[in-house]
């Protein structure tokens, strides 16, 4: 069973706060993690994470189980997971609609799908495989891209949205990653959003990008953008007050910054549920 995830602003939570998150105990409503850095059976991180799961919910988010892979699940991975989320209890647990490994060697990225009938039949057994082995449902994450490819026959949208049909998982929109692709590869965005059913949208990413080359590159190293943050206003009213992710992961900033970026996407959370009302 999945626990209970706030819908308000949450903060991806890395190494370099973890002291100030113990020390403090500051009022964030939720924190998420990258699930492959509590792996280990104990150390000194996994017992921070015990402190933390003790007074905020938490969500796990993975990065290197490769769903889109060609190569057989990953059935050793999986069972960390499983035994970190039986100890952690998560609110969520999700992973990248994405593929980063191939024949036992892994990329450092998440590397985009082609969106083929035959591609959707392999993912689709895949989610659904792992939830079986982890006996929980998984949210599963849009990624950004700097390709299409030409055997490309389903709108990524379409694609998102039936696996989430077709397995019965819930989905983690990643507005950013959204907005990155509409521009890089000249699709709608509010058409993407549309495309997507409310009842399976579960969490909201959010997080910045790096302009300054001939597409926009996901760096999770940078404010939200202000295009970004309309997109996202736009999603609260297509799906409701969603619980919500600042991530950043490259030139990790202060604390102090991560939270007023969360401070902005729960004002707009909070006027959502007041035109909601």
């Amino acid at each position: 069973m999945n626990g209970f995830l706030p819908r308000s602003a949450g903060l991806g939570l890395r190494a370099p706060h973890v002291g100030t998150v113990l020390a403090e105990r500051p009022p964030v409503p939720w924190f998420e993690v990258h699930s492959e850095n509590y792996f280990a059976d104990g150390g000194p991180a996994l017992a921070a994470l015990d402190r933390i799961r003790a007074d905020y919910p938490v969500s796990l988010h993975g990065v290197g189980l490769s769903l889109g892979s060609t190569d057989p699940l990953d059935t050793g991975h999986l069972a960390k997971l499983k035994r970190l989320a039986d100890r952690v209890e998560p609110a969520r647990v999700s992973e990248h609609l994405c593929w980063s490994s191939v024949d036992g060697r892994h990329f450092n990225d998440l590397l985009p799908l082609p969106y083929t009938p035959e591609a959707l039949d392999h993912v689709c057994a895949r989610v659904s495989a792992t939830q079986d082995f982890l006996r929980r449902e998984i949210l599963v994450e849009n990624v950004s891209s700097y390709l299409t490819f030409p055997e490309s026959s389903i709108p990524e949208c379409e694609f998102v949205a039936t696996v989430a049909a077709r397995t019965g998982c819930r989905l983690l929109v990643d507005v950013n990653n959204i907005y990155v692709n509409a521009r890089n590869h000249g699709i709608d965005a509010d058409a993407y959003l549309a495309a997507i059913p409310p009842a399976v949208v579960a969490e909201i990413h959010l997080a910045g990008f790096d302009a300054r080359g001939p597409c926009l590159i996901d760096t999770h190293g940078a404010p939200v953008a202000p295009e970004v943050w309309a997109l996202y206003q736009r999603a609260l009213g297509r799906y409701g007050r969603v619980p919500t992710l600042i991530e950043w992961d490259t030139d990790i900033p202060g604390f102090a910054v991560l939270q007023r970026e969360a401070a902005i996407a729960q004002t707009l959370l909070e006027a959502c549920l007041a035109v909601a009302a």
